[in-house]
């Protein structure tokens, strides 16, 4: 994975206890109409090298992580993934989490091109059931 700057994110995975982590996780499910998306940038735009990631959520709502609430979750970024994370476990640290419910990033890349993509998360940072992930998005990153 590129290196990657962040700024305004807050990692909630302190809140986890390490005996969680290693088990099966209980799901969360997901509302049937839940919709994650990427507002901007738009596939295959060309971006500077420190832009903002727009976050779109329909047929759901947005609470921070630890709380427990239904048909809610919070944001995750997956940036160049190949794969989705386990669907059964938190996710990690090469996941960004948004715990406290933002609902946009500010993200600095290397030049190139980067893949991004969302996934929702419940209380737990489990990806709820069924996944509510976006379409993956390529952006291409220019140099000053």
């Amino acid at each position: 994975m590129k290196a990657i700057a962040i700024s305004s994110v807050l990692l909630a995975l302190a809140a986890i206890p390490a005996s969680s982590m290693a088990q099966d996780m209980p799901r969360t499910a997901a509302p049937a109409d839940a919709n994650v998306y990427i507002i901007s940038p738009q596939d295959g735009e060309v971006v500077p090298e420190t832009f903002t990631v727009k976050f779109g959520l329909s047929g759901m709502g947005v609470a921070p992580a630890g709380i427990d609430k239904a048909n809610t979750g919070h944001h995750h970024l997956l940036v160049d993934h190949d794969e989705l994370p386990a669907l059964d476990q938190p996710m990690g640290s090469d996941v960004m989490h948004f715990g406290g419910g933002q609902t946009e990033t500010t993200l600095t890349l290397s030049p190139g091109k980067h893949t991004l993509q969302l996934i929702m998360g419940d209380m737990s940072h489990v990806p709820l059931k069924p996944a509510v992930v976006s379409k993956k998005i390529t952006v291409e990153v220019k140099a000053k």
